[in-house]
């Protein structure tokens, strides 16, 4: 395994706590050096959508020195933020939410001293970004439904997809939400579809949280 992925797993199990946390926070501040940014995001489906948006502007994050660390889950992000804020690592950080879990970033960071005000645009100001409502809603708008049921054919789950619009509580539900949903039905379906939509994005249409939160690392 490379450093910058080392880092990243010694910086989760820091966080993690546990019997093994301090030797986890040893190997964190070891591996720290070869580090620039620490970007913050809620899932694995983020780290792999940054990873591949990066990649197609012709970018190498990890060579970069961009750590991407999933957080988990939104919730999680005071356990980072005291390993890799100021009373933590000390390193420059950014990240990505979904709009509806911004409020456990605003809190946290302004309790490390990182305050970001009441407002998105303050959160942005210090390298976080926003994603309404959340990174698949953001990418089926940027490519629209049409186009990522073409994707869906691709990954041969056309009829997976089909057979999940005739249940009973997706029926009369807007395209847009049943797919939506249909990416968070099965485990690894969500990391598979990130890295599958943002593949076939037009680059002219990236969603402003990820293009402007790669503006920023």
């Amino acid at each position: 395994m490379d450093e910058l992925g080392r880092f990243r797993r010694a910086v989760i199990a820091w966080a993690a706590g546990g019997a093994r946390a301090d030797e986890a926070a040893t190997a964190s501040r070891e591996l720290a050096d070869g580090v620039r940014t620490i970007v913050l995001v809620e899932g694995n489906s983020d780290q792999v959508a940054l990873h591949t948006l990066a990649a197609r502007y012709g970018r190498d994050l990890d060579t970069e020195g961009v750590a991407v660390v999933p957080l988990g889950g939104a919730t999680n992000i005071g356990h980072f933020l005291d390993v890799c804020g100021p009373t933590g690592l000390g390193l420059p950080l950014a990240g990505l939410c979904d709009v509806g879990e911004q409020r456990h970033f605003r809190r946290h960071l302004g309790r490390v001293g990182l305050e970001a005000g009441h407002s998105q645009a303050g959160l942005e100001a210090l390298g976080f970004h926003v994603c309404v409502a959340d990174l698949e809603d953001e990418l089926i708008r940027a490519l629209g439904p049409e186009r990522v049921q073409q994707v869906i054919e691709t990954q041969g789950e056309t009829r997976p997809f089909h057979t999940f619009q005739g249940q009973p509580a997706q029926r009369e539900r807007p395209v847009e939400h049943q797919l939506r949903r249909f990416m968070g039905t099965h485990s690894g379906r969500k990391a598979l579809y990130a890295q599958a939509l943002v593949t076939h994005l037009d680059l002219e249409r990236v969603p402003e949280p990820l293009d402007r939160l790669l503006a920023h690392v």
